[in-house]
C-alpha cells in the first residue's frame, strides 16, 4: 500500500505566552477585541500537516509520499525530508512565492491562538491525485490544506475509487456544509477532535452521534480523555498514553493520524490501531515542535507494552523492521 499524504507544508513559528489568554480577554468587549501578548520564546520549526504526518509515518517504518506546493525557500526543508526517508517528488516549488507559515501562540494552559499565511499553498489545487497513479490499493490522506485543493483531491479519489482519510480539522470553521458533505462523500475515514466534530455537526444540522456514522470509520480525539473510534455501529474507546512531560501540544493530532494510519495499513484490530495513534501522539507532546521527536521501532514497541500491555500485532512491527534493515 502506498500512502500519499496531502496537506499544508509550512514553517511553524512557535511562541509561548507566560500566562493565560483568558486573563486578558474581557467577555463584554469581545465585539471590539484588541489584545497583545508579549511572548518570551520564539522558534522556527519545520511544520505543516502533510510533513508532520509523513514524518511520523517514516518513524514507524513507512515511506510516505507528500503531494503539495511550497515556495522558493523550501530547499533545506526538502533535503531534510529526503534524509528521513520521505518521498518528496510530489512537492512542487512555486517560483516567486514563499512557503506557507503558521504562527502559533500557546499559553500556560495549552490554549492556542494561531494565524496562518497561505503563501505557496494557494497553488495546491493545481496538483492532481490522478497524476500520482494512485489506485484502489493505496491510501490518500487529505489533511488541512487549501480548501479548493482538498475539494479536488476528494473528488478525484472518489472518481478513481482510491480510499482516503478526510481530515478537515482546522479548515472546518471556514468550510460550508456543502463542502464538508463533498469531502465526506467518498471518504473511508473521517478524523478530527471533539471540538471540530461539534462544529461540523452544527454546520450540517445533525448530531455528533449521527456525524460519526456518516462514513465507514470515524476517529474523534479527545485530548487526555483519549479517542473514540466508530466503525459502523461499533465504538472503541481508546485510552490516552502516558506522557513523560507535556511540553507542546502542537502536532499531536498529526502524529495520532500517522499512528492510526500505520495500524490500519497493517490490518490491525481497531483497538490496537487507536492505541498506536495515542502512543504516536505522546511523542509529539513531549517535544517543542512537530518534528523534533524520534524513536526506534524497538523503543516504540517497548513503550506500547508499558502503556497498554503486550500485543502480538504490535510485536509484528519488530519483524517488519528487521526485514527492512
Amino acid at each position: 500500500m502506498r500512502i500519499i499524504v496531502t496537506g499544508s507544508i509550512a514553517y511553524d513559528y512557535i511562541m509561548v505566552f507566560p500566562g493565560q489568554f483568558k486573563d486578558h480577554i474581557l467577555p463584554d468587549k469581545m465585539h471590539v477585541l484588541s489584545v497583545s501578548f508579549l511572548v518570551d520564546s520564539l522558534k522556527r520549526q519545520r511544520g505543516g500537516t502533510a510533513p508532520n504526518i509523513a514524518y511520523n509515518l517514516a518513524l514507524l517504518g513507512e515511506r510516505p509520499e507528500i503531494v503539495g506546493t511550497v515556495g522558493e525557500d523550501f530547499g533545506e526543508y526538502r533535503s531534510w525530508l529526503d534524509s528521513q526517508g520521505i518521498d518528496t517528488s510530489g512537492i512542487q516549488a512555486i517560483p516567486g512565492d514563499f512557503t506557507a507559515s503558521c504562527f502559533i501562540n500557546t499559553d500556560l494552559q495549552d490554549n492556542q491562538i494561531t494565524a496562518f499565511y497561505v503563501g505557496a499553498m494557494a497553488h495546491a489545487a493545481g496538483l492532481s491525485i490522478q497524476a500520482t497513479g494512485a489506485t484502489s490499493t493505496d491510501l490518500v490522506i487529505i489533511a488541512p490544506n487549501d480548501p479548493k485543493a482538498m475539494e479536488r483531491y476528494a473528488e478525484e479519489c472518489t472518481a478513481l475509487g482510491v480510499p482516503y482519510l478526510y481530515d478537515p480539522s482546522m479548515q472546518a470553521p471556514r468550510m460550508t456544509a456543502a463542502e464538508l458533505e463533498a469531502g465526506f462523500r467518498g471518504a473511508r475515514v473521517l478524523t478530527g477532535n471533539d471540538y471540530e466534530f461539534g462544529m461540523m455537526a452544527e454546520k450540517l444540522g445533525t448530531t455528533e452521534d449521527q456525524l460519526r456514522r456518516r462514513v465507514p470509520v470515524t476517529v474523534m480525539t479527545r485530548g487526555e480523555a483519549g479517542a473514540l473510534i466508530t466503525v459502523g455501529d461499533t465504538e472503541y474507546e481508546i485510552p490516552s498514553a502516558k506522557a513523560h512531560a507535556v511540553v507542546d501540544p502542537t502536532g499531536a493530532g498529526d502524529a495520532f493520524r500517522a499512528g492510526f494510519v500505520k495500524g490500519m495499513a497493517r490490518g490491525f484490530s481497531w483497538s490496537v490501531v487507536g492505541r498506536l495513534g495515542a502512543l504516536t501522539a505522546v511523542y509529539a507532546l513531549e517535544q517543542a515542535g512537530t518534528q523534533q521527536h524520534s524513536y526506534t521501532i524497538h523503543e516504540f514497541v517497548e513503550r506500547y507494552r508499558e502503556n497498554f500491555g503486550a500485543s502480538d500485532e504490535v510485536d509484528s512491527l519488530l519483524d517488519a523492521a528487521q526485514v527492512s534493515v
